[in-house]
């Protein structure tokens, strides 16, 4: 089903004929690169070769770049962190980009290469050597080890001490390959090799990786009677210069071209491509008339060298074993098709065993399993990647509605005299949830692919596939927001409890890495509920006060020279875990207070941090009364011991604090002016947190806690808490079955809804922020006014709006800032927000 259309407001005259390719690329930071030919208003014959970039949740929000490329650009690579994008012309120029300040909406050119006149048809990264294997067969075990085994692959190249060098190779009309090595000081080291001696015209050609290093580069001159040939290349750096060594491998004939019936009738190779990038064992082929298509598989397998009869008798030599060839044999074809436009393949890096694959159709899993075509109707059709049969069509229309993969129309397309509309660019998501698509006119087309290709599912199978791919991002660290699209609002609740229990299973080390990231994923799935809003509050609130308790535990420092067996802040934890008194005095008196002498500029600098902590804490225990049949913001954290075990070894450190720097001290407004705020808090703080400490078997806070609660508000003044930040993403938007139609640099807001407010529900306790409210600084937690004069980021993912330019001169507050500098609290990517925008 479409999820949403993007289009230009005014369609520049663009040169879309179909010799001029649109290329694309979707990064596993969900980030998307698209490529245009846009003529000069001035000058016509000038044509202005365009990158765009845009991130999933913001797609209005388009960042064009003028490559500055003379040619066509025929390829866009990213990277395998999704941060830096390759992309090369027909003029044999390659260049680097990246982020400027980390900013998805600002790029920049870093680096660059060419073989001078010789167009590109390959480009692709050097691997790095990181190679995961998800087990549909182990989906139901407690171990994400079994799950999600990491599978023995080498880099392309590796530095001293087995790092993998960066890099990029490409593969040219002409037959060359070129290397461009980045050396660890920033400069580039480059060179080109013939992948033949008899060097001859490539049409096509793609790269593939080999467990043992190895790159496997597939070629073709374009006609479908030649040979597909195939080429092995090493990489090496041998004496500071750049070494290429290429071997040529076993070729095939497409098998239409042997056909009688089908020799003469599709003569050009229109697309070739390996399955998957670390499978140079598998190519997919697929050979075009101007009316027509038909797909190929091939597989290369190892046979058996057939021995002469002369020989057959000979006794053979101990140990002496068949001699072994490769031979690519023919795994699948498709019937006659109609003509393919574009071919998008999986990223999932699912295991196609025998044990698996009947696992997936027993279940009926197909993420991974299935390859887009694209036609020149405008449909498209979803392939078993092996078979090469129908999983699920998407069906287009003028309109721009389409229906659900998998399902038959409900009305016939309409015909129009204008051009039918078509994808020239097509590719999947990294969990294969989504497609995106670029057409001729230049419109990007958002797709959601159903994790069963339309099939009816029980819920609780839906569920443990979601929760299967939900626990791949976990792992991988890749953005899971395809994996939202299919997330209705009554299955929040069912997959966040799902995915802690599977969390709690992990071993102890395992639970560590993933403890942000965890909580980071259950918060976008609160969003997508109005019932579960005030959990998602909970969620953020947790993500920024974990943040802040390691950063203040990180000043602590040891007052002996020789490393104790335990950290300061192990210790604080330890004593604050086994110490259950109420009075915060008491528990000071068994920490060495040395360890916490700090000088007073850095404790002055945390006062905004540390303010949060006394704010929270004390919102907290005074909502802790209103938390009924009704949840609201807060109340995740009743009967989570760990959170308030954590605020109160904060309370205590800061106490200490602040006998040394009174000003570092949080302010509260008291009715009485001899009132102890922090000995108060503390005291019913502890008290609630004995109540939650064992988590398997929780009390309900007594009702001498709650009278006392209950009176808070009359003798301290209870700050009203930025809860959660402004969320202007799509995702949240896009529950209903009908698609979206946006326009690039056109914010989408909600009817009567303006973009700049956040209207919460007020009986589920969310705050209403209204237009002329005041901007957060959500990171540092201080107010920037309701018309920011500063340059403001927002994250693209929770939406937690920073400041760009750090207004502080201390090193502690710097130190805090340096963690936020490449990613938010919840590990999204940073986008300058416009001036008329903040």
């Amino acid at each position: 089903m479409l999820a949403y259309v993007c289009e230009w407001e005014k369609r520049p005259k663009s040169n879309h004929c179909p010799s001029i390719p649109l290329v694309s690329a979707w990064s596993c930071r969900n980030l998307i690169a698209f490529s245009t030919d846009l003529k000069n208003e001035d000058d016509e014959k000038d044509l202005c070769h365009m990158i765009h970039i845009i991130d999933t949740e913001h797609p209005w929000d388009v960042y064009s770049i003028n490559s500055g490329h003379t040619e066509v650009i025929s390829c866009l690579e990213w990277d395998q962190a999704g941060s830096k994008l390759l992309s090369a012309d027909g003029d044999g120029q390659i260049k680097c980009w990246a982020m400027t300040e980390h900013l998805v909406n600002s790029w920049e050119s870093t680096q660059s290469s060419s073989v001078e006149g010789d167009p590109i048809v390959a480009l692709s990264w050097l691997h790095n050597g990181v190679k995961l294997a998800l087990h549909i067969e182990k989906s139901g075990s407690s171990n994400f080890g079994e799950k999600f085994s990491r599978v023995k692959f080498s880099p392309s190249l590796t530095l001293f001490g087995g790092k993998p060098m960066e890099g990029w190779l490409a593969v040219t009309v002409s037959g060359l390959v070129t290397v461009s090595l980045l050396k660890p000081n920033g400069t580039l080291l480059s060179a080109s090799e013939s992948l033949c001696r008899l060097r001859g015209r490539v049409a096509l050609a793609d790269i593939a990786f080999t467990g043992g290093g190895n790159i496997v580069v597939a070629t073709t001159d374009g006609s479908s009677c030649s040979p597909v040939q195939f080429y092995k290349v090493c990489v090496s750096v041998v004496n500071e210069k750049c070494r290429i060594d290429t071997e040529l491998l076993p070729s095939l004939f497409m098998r239409c071209t042997t056909d009688p019936v089908r020799r003469d009738k599709y003569p050009a190779v229109t697309h070739l491509k390996f399955l998957t990038r670390e499978n140079s064992e598998q190519v997919l082929l697929c050979a075009s008339s101007p009316t027509g298509s038909i797909v190929e598989c091939w597989s290369l397998r190892k046979e058996g060298l057939p021995v002469n009869n002369i020989f057959q008798h000979r006794s053979p030599v101990l140990g002496e074993k068949q001699p072994m060839i490769l031979k690519w044999r023919i795994l699948s074809a498709t019937n006659d098709l109609d003509r393919v436009s574009a071919v998008a393949l999986p990223k999932l890096p699912i295991s196609i065993s025998n044990t698996d694959l009947k696992v997936a159709s027993e279940t009926k899993f197909c993420p991974g399993l299935g390859l887009a075509l694209a036609f020149h109707d405008g449909n498209i059709h979803i392939l078993h990647r092996l078979s090469l049969h129908t999983m699920g069509v998407h069906y287009s229309s003028s309109s721009g509605s389409s229906q659900r993969v998998g399902e038959e129309p409900s009305i016939k397309r309409q015909r129009t005299g204008g051009p039918i509309m078509h994808f020239k660019a097509l590719q999947f998501s990294w969990t294969s949830l989504a497609l995106v698509g670029v057409d001729n006119h230049g419109k990007l087309h958002m797709i959601r692919v159903s994790p069963s290709m339309g099939q009816i599912l029980e819920m609780n199978t839906l569920l443990r596939h979601l929760l299967f791919l939900l626990e791949y991002c976990m792992v991988t660290g890749y953005d899971w927001w395809d994996v939202l699209l299919h997330v209705q609002p009554g299955m929040v609740h069912n997959l966040v409890e799902r995915l802690h229990e599977e969390y709690m299973r992990q071993n102890q080390a395992l639970q560590q890495v993933l403890s942000t990231r965890i909580v980071a994923v259950k918060a976008s799935l609160c969003k997508l509920s109005s019932a579960t809003a005030p959990r998602a509050c909970d969620f953020h609130a947790k993500l920024l006060l974990i943040a802040i308790s390691s950063t203040l535990k990180s000043l602590l420092r040891p007052h002996v020279l020789n490393t104790p067996d335990k950290s300061p802040g192990d210790r604080l934890a330890e004593i604050c875990a086994k110490n259950t008194d109420t009075d915060i005095d008491k528990v000071m008196i068994n920490l060495k207070t040395e360890e916490f002498v700090l000088d007073g500029p850095p404790l002055q600098s945390l006062q905004q941090l540390i303010q949060w902590v006394g704010d929270f804490v004390l919102y907290l225990l005074a909502n802790l009364p209103n938390q009924g049949s009704i949840v609201r913001p807060g109340f995740g954290f009743l009967r989570d011991g760990a959170a308030l075990g954590m605020l109160r070894e904060m309370m205590v450190m800061i106490r200490i604090w602040g006998l040394l720097k009174p000003g570092c001290l949080p302010i509260y407004t008291a009715t009485s002016d001899n009132q102890d705020s922090m000995s108060l808090l503390f005291r019913l703080l502890t008290k609630l947190w004995l109540c939650s400490r064992d988590e398997s078997h929780p009390q309900e806070p007594d009702e001498s806690l709650i009278d006392e609660c209950c009176l808070l508000p009359s003798q301290l003044l209870v700050p009203t808490m930025d809860w959660l930040p402004i969320n202007d993403g799509i995702i949240t938007k896009m529950q209903s079955k009908h698609s979206l139609r946006l326009q690039f640099g056109k914010p989408y807001t909600l009817p009567g809804l303006n973009s700049s407010t956040q209207c919460h529900d007020s009986s589920v306790g969310c705050p209403y922020r209204s237009p002329g409210s005041q901007r957060i600084d959500n990171l540092r937690c201080l107010h920037m006014g309701v018309c920011p004069t500063e340059d403001i980021k927002a994250c693209t993912r929770c939406g937690c709006v920073t400041m760009l330019r750090s207004p502080n001169k201390t090193n502690a507050m710097k130190q805090w800032e340096q963690r936020w500098i490449k990613n938010c609290l919840c590990g999204g990517l940073w986008r300058r927000i416009p001036t008329t925008l903040s």
